[in-house]
């Protein structure tokens, strides 16, 4: 164990802070308590989670994500383009194309000319069983699917972009509404593994905004496979084109599709680094 404590670097994506911890360089452990205490915002170091990687020193990188209530999550893409972004800072990945791999799978990735890191995240899925969802019979997709919320009825659209995501369309787009609605749509029995929600607006067919509550980690400034979930969604409903800005609070990330496929694009900011303390 490093006698000194866990050391540490932060980056953001849009407001969507992550520490980078490497057990390739110090030796240590996370649990989900210690991961907890670490991002806690007020008796910690504050973040809204933790990537510990890389687990090899050859592609695809291997990455686990903790979400800050200490679970752990299939796929970020906001945390994977700040992992992107470490890989390439500490010379573990060569030039500007590169392979990640996390629970959902692998992600081809590259640095972009004009210094945005893109994401293949590959073809969302709309069948209830890749979220899962019980509501609707495997192979079906939830489409206008009612959720009873303490007396509101709102209408979902499910999709699962390597992780599930809950689309509601047609109510207000603000903070109160994703700190209200989001965490019951996060915990509803129907969602076994719980669900990522997003609250969404078309403005036109290249522009959509969006409030994020995020499954593990609450209401977020930004988040790389909200978007990605929200554009797929738009695009299957005949909403949006092939290429779509989604605001955020945080600031805006661009998504296009490719023979179904979906590209992420956003900038990485390192912040600083720092050591947990033993």
């Amino acid at each position: 164990m490093n006698p000194s404590g866990i050391p540490f670097r932060k980056y953001h994506a849009l407001g969507n802070d992550y520490f980078v911890m490497d057990p390739r360089k110090h030796t240590f452990h996370l649990d989900a308590d210690r991961v907890a205490r670490i991002c806690h915002r007020e008796r910690g170091a504050g973040s809204d989670g933790i990537l510990l990687g890389p687990l090899d020193d050859s592609e695809p990188f291997q990455v686990r994500i903790f979400n800050p209530d200490g679970g752990e999550a299939q796929r970020s893409g906001n945390g994977l383009r700040i992992f992107a972004q470490y890989l390439r800072d500490e010379g573990y990945l060569k030039g500007d194309k590169g392979r990640i791999a996390s629970p959902a799978g692998e992600v081809p990735l590259c640095f972009m000319p004009d210094g945005l890191i893109e994401l293949d995240l590959g073809r969302p899925s709309f069948r209830a069983e890749s979220l899962p969802f019980t509501g609707v019979a495997p192979g079906a997709e939830i489409r206008d699917f009612p959720l009873n919320l303490g007396g509101e009825r709102v209408l979902i659209q499910g999709v699962s972009v390597g992780n599930p995501h809950a689309v509601v369309l047609g109510l207000p787009v603000a903070p109160e509404t994703a700190r209200r609605l989001g965490p019951q749509i996060e915990h509803h029995p129907l969602f076994p593994e719980r669900v990522n929600v997003q609250f969404v607006e078309v403005i036109d067919r290249s522009t959509l905004r969006i409030e994020i509550w995020e499954r593990g980690a609450g209401y977020t400034l930004a988040s790389g496979t909200s978007s990605s979930a929200v554009a797929a969604v738009c695009r299957n409903r005949g909403l949006v084109d092939d290429e779509v800005v989604i605001r955020m609070p945080g600031g805006e990330l661009k998504v296009r599709f490719v023979e179904d496929r979906i590209l992420l694009a956003g900038p990485v900011t390192y912040v600083f680094d720092g050591i947990w303390p033993e």
